[in-house]
């Protein structure tokens, strides 16, 4: 199943910074290792440079991200003490495999079964 989900997290913003909506963070602070950021490594995860958009008024980082070989996808009932109000989504559950990830701040573009006639026949 194709997953495509939007992730926010709050601007790094450096105080001789002049970019405005739209522009991307810096090379040094937007190449991290997967198992940096998210504490393990996520290769099957296509993920883009974070971009400058604005949310209430406030600039805040924004990435789309698409997850190809996903099995499930989950809304956790509670927050998690990850959540900030302040940024749009909350954490996600993807189950990818034998595996689980979880994404916090993310927000559900769209999810599509790449093979919706095998899923009908049970196959």
């Amino acid at each position: 199943m194709l997953v495509h989900l939007q992730q926010y997290k709050h601007e790094e913003v450096q105080f001789d910074d002049n970019r405005t909506t739209g522009e991307s963070q810096t090379a040094d602070s937007i190449d991290r290792e997967s198992e940096e950021y998210f504490g393990e490594d996520i290769d099957e995860f296509d993920i883009a440079t974070w971009e400058t958009v604005e949310h209430e008024g406030d600039p805040i980082q924004r990435r789309d991200v698409t997850i190809t070989e996903a099995t499930a996808v989950s809304v956790p009932e509670q927050s998690t003490d990850d959540d900030d109000p302040d940024l749009p989504g909350r954490t996600l559950q993807i189950r990818t495999g034998g595996d689980i990830e979880h994404l916090e701040q993310a927000v559900i573009v769209e999810v599509q079964d790449a093979n919706p006639e095998e899923s009908a026949s049970g196959g």
